[in-house]
């Protein structure tokens, strides 16, 4: 039967390519061998059917995403937390507040909240999973739901405030983990799928392109070097995969611009080779031991770009030039010097901040990085040795600009009370931001953001790892209290 069905549908087929192939090779040409073998070609079936309705149409496979989301799909997990948070004004937790305007202290109160995201399984052997730190920050409790229906308890072995990405581990066989992409070889126009878990919705995918590559200046994280897309990306899928075509994992989706507070289709996800580089160090130390490099750069303009001699052919400045070079630092101590252009990193083409700080957020103490430079017109290279960041005196504003007019240095204390180690400040302009917020000369910074501050170094990544305010725990006249500059 399905041979009667099929084969005038295959004639008819056969017939119609060649009258359309002489039609468009024309009867001067029909004669010449080429024109023969193109007939021959025209004439033979575009496809092997695959399928047959009723009627004997005969059906081809349509495009589709479903083999690649099946294969990948239990990579991606759902992430739920249990957390512990304190009722009240914030303002009348300030102990100076308090005290100022004599109101008594008040009992305590908490509850319990519950949060949900997404992740991605990195490593099936070892049972690593990727989410968003701020999907897992100040959680009691994290479980991982898998696609198959388990429940399993998750161990958080490491987090990274800076660039929003945490690491967990789970004991489970049968886990599925997905691959890598090279991020750096994404172009605008690429076609990508973001899978995730939007308001609680397990396993929801959504398609769209990239849009712009390298974003950053959003406020969001201490380290921007995002990947935008138009894939709806909805609250509850930070955490989860970003992919191409061939499933392997682009970016970690983290956040959207939501001026409705729904997706108007402009998502962003941190790069998969950001995320490979700073996992690597969580997997090995718990922590991400990143270097200071101490230079301060800024964009180039058309005109200053034509002065250093770094316009690209397209007349788009390329590189970003140095204007301050941290004493001590990384940068300093490899020849770096003001007015220098860095133009590449480890091969890596940098043409705006965002590319340096991206590259910034990958190097870690113990690194050795090739720069490329421009200075005076001449090419050169210099050898960047990543070093841990030890000044013991710097300007706040190099930290943060909330802390501009304030001189901080590293203050170390056998004072049980004082824990021994913070950020002293040693002077604050009277005009300054910081002083109308009522931080004081004298004032020891223990904790930042509610992170510990043991020096200089942990006070500036916890500044950064928060934009929308600083908290400051500081230590004053034997009282502790707190500092809120928003």
């Amino acid at each position: 039967m399905n041979v009667q069905y099929r084969l005038p549908s295959i004639v008819l087929n056969m017939i119609f390519s060649i009258v359309l192939a002489c039609l468009l090779i024309g009867p001067a040409q029909a004669s010449s061998q080429a024109s023969s073998e193109l007939l021959i070609a025209a004439a033979l079936p575009l496809s092997v059917p695959v399928s047959a309705a009723a009627n004997g149409e005969i059906r081809q496979p349509l495009p589709s995403l479903a083999d690649m989301l099946e294969r990948i799909n239990p990579a991606v997990v759902n992430i739920a937390t249990r957390s512990t948070v304190r009722e009240g004004n914030r303002l009348l937790q300030d102990p100076f507040f308090r005290r100022f305007f004599n109101v008594p202290e008040s009992r305590r109160r908490y509850r319990r909240t519950q949060s949900a995201g997404s992740g991605v399984v990195i490593d099936a052997a070892n049972g690593y999973i990727v989410t968003n730190n701020h999907v897992v920050q100040n959680a009691d409790e994290i479980s991982v739901g898998l696609a198959d229906g388990r429940i399993l308890s998750a161990k958080l072995i490491g987090r990274d405030a800076q660039v929003d990405l945490a690491l967990l581990q789970v004991e489970a066989e049968g886990l599925t983990a997905i691959k890598y992409a090279d991020s750096g070889a994404v172009r605008v126009g690429d076609f990508v799928v973001a899978i995730g878990n939007p308001f609680g919705l397990n396993q929801t995918v959504t398609s769209g392109i990239v849009s712009a590559l390298g974003r950053s200046g959003l406020g969001i994280e201490g380290f921007e070097d995002f990947i935008q897309t138009d894939a709806p990306i909805n609250p509850g899928n930070s955490g989860g995969a970003l992919v191409d075509l061939r499933g392997d994992l682009v970016g970690i989706n983290t956040a959207i611009f939501a001026p409705t507070g729904g997706n108007v289709g402009i998502g962003f996800a941190i790069p998969a080779n950001m995320v490979n580089a700073v996992l690597a160090q969580l997997i090995d130390k718990g922590e991400v031991n990143r270097g200071f490099v101490g230079a301060i750069v800024q964009p180039l303009n058309r005109e200053l770009a034509s002065a250093f001699g770094v316009l690209s052919p397209g007349g788009r400045p390329k590189g970003v030039v140095v204007v301050d070079v941290e004493l001590a630092s990384s940068a300093e101590k490899a020849g770096l010097e003001p007015g220098d252009v860095i133009v590449a990193m480890d091969d890596k083409q940098i043409a705006t901040v965002a590319d340096f700080a991206g590259q910034a957020a990958i190097m870690f103490i113990g690194d050795e990085v090739k720069v490329d430079i421009i200075r005076q017109g001449a090419r050169k290279t210099v050898n960047l040795e990543i070093l841990a960041d030890d000044q013991e005196q710097v300007d706040g504003q190099r930290l943060t600009p909330r802390l501009r007019g304030v001189v901080l240095q590293n203050f170390h204390n056998p004072d049980e009370q004082t824990k021994g180690a913070g950020a002293l400040v040693i002077e604050v302009d009277s005009n300054s931001t910081a002083y109308s917020f009522g931080l004081r000369e004298g004032d020891i910074i223990v904790a930042a953001n509610q992170r510990p501050t043991e020096n200089i170094s942990k006070l500036r990544d916890a500044a950064r790892a928060e934009k929308r305010l600083l908290l400051l725990r500081v230590y004053r006249n034997g009282q502790f209290g707190d500092v809120i500059m928003r």
